[in-house]
């Protein structure tokens, strides 16, 4: 009996050495199996990095260009600028001209100078530029109008409109480029 005892216990000493081996043998083959992993998981990680770094940077590319592109249309929209802001002046001369020359008896001289200024108009309107209408009796906007000046209003409908237009207002486009000058009522 002892020594079934004793071969007993042998044989279960030797069960548990085969299971503490097959737990080592699983502990090394799941390390091994982590190990492979890791390497795999991080490349896919930094993969990943990458790949949202480099949808990033497209988007902002792709935001860059749509910018630029539309500062370019605003830049050609408005290139001209500055020469039509001078030429204002030359329009504002031009309507001053013809309220005089109309006062003449001569025709001809009336046609011509019309033609010039018609032209001079069309040239100028192919550009971009528009007259803003404005027109006594307007009620007042300051964001569309500079008021130079009030005077006590004729009568009390008039009051906080526009009196008289001393000088045009023009637009290049959307942009106003001169605020019409206007008096307005009191």
């Amino acid at each position: 009996m002892a020594n079934k005892k004793k071969e007993e216990q042998e044989i279960q000493d030797q069960e548990a050495q085969t299971v503490e081996k097959q737990d080592d043998v699983n502990e090394d083959a799941a390390q091994e199996e982590q190990e492979e992993k890791d390497p795999i998981e991080d490349l896919q990680e930094q993969l990943q990095v990458e790949k949202d770094k480099f949808l990033r940077l497209f988007a902002e590319f792709e935001n860059f260009k749509r910018r630029t592109a539309k500062e370019r249309m605003e830049l050609f929209k408005t290139a001209g600028e500055g020469v039509l802001k001078d030429m204002l002046p030359v329009l504002d001369d031009f309507d001053r001209g013809m309220v005089e020359i109309n006062k003449s008896e001569d025709e001809k001289l009336t046609e011509g100078v019309n033609l010039i200024a018609n032209k001079l108009r069309n040239t100028l309107t192919g550009k971009g530029l528009e007259q803003m209408e404005v027109r006594a009796g307007d009620t007042f906007n300051a964001d569309y109008h500079e008021a130079i000046t009030q005077i006590p209003a004729p009568s009390d409908e008039m009051k906080g409109k526009i009196i008289d237009i001393i000088e045009k207002g023009y637009k290049l486009g959307d942009k106003i480029i001169r605020y019409p000058k206007v008096v307005i009522g009191q």
